[in-house]
C-alpha cells in the first residue's frame, strides 16, 4: 500500500505539469486578434501619440521664459 502511495506522489508532479501545459496550449488557439481588437489597439495607439504630443507641447511651453 505504501508503494502505491509513493508511486502516485512521484507521478503527481509530472502528470500535473503536463496537464497544465496542455490546458495552456489549448487556450492559445485564438492567437490572431479579431478586427474589433485591432480597432481598439489602433485607437489606443492614437491616444498615446496624442498624449505624447501634448506633453511635448507643454514641455516646450514651460521652457520658454
Amino acid at each position: 500500500m505504501a508503494t502505491v502511495f509513493y508511486t502516485l506522489a512521484v507521478l503527481a508532479c509530472p502528470v500535473g505539469m503536463g496537464l497544465m501545459m496542455f490546458m495552456m496550449m489549448r487556450g492559445q488557439k485564438t492567437s490572431t486578434p479579431q478586427a474589433a481588437d485591432r480597432g481598439e489597439v489602433d485607437a489606443l495607439r492614437a491616444e498615446v501619440e496624442a498624449l505624447k504630443a501634448e506633453r511635448a507641447a507643454d514641455t516646450q511651453h514651460h521652457r520658454q521664459p
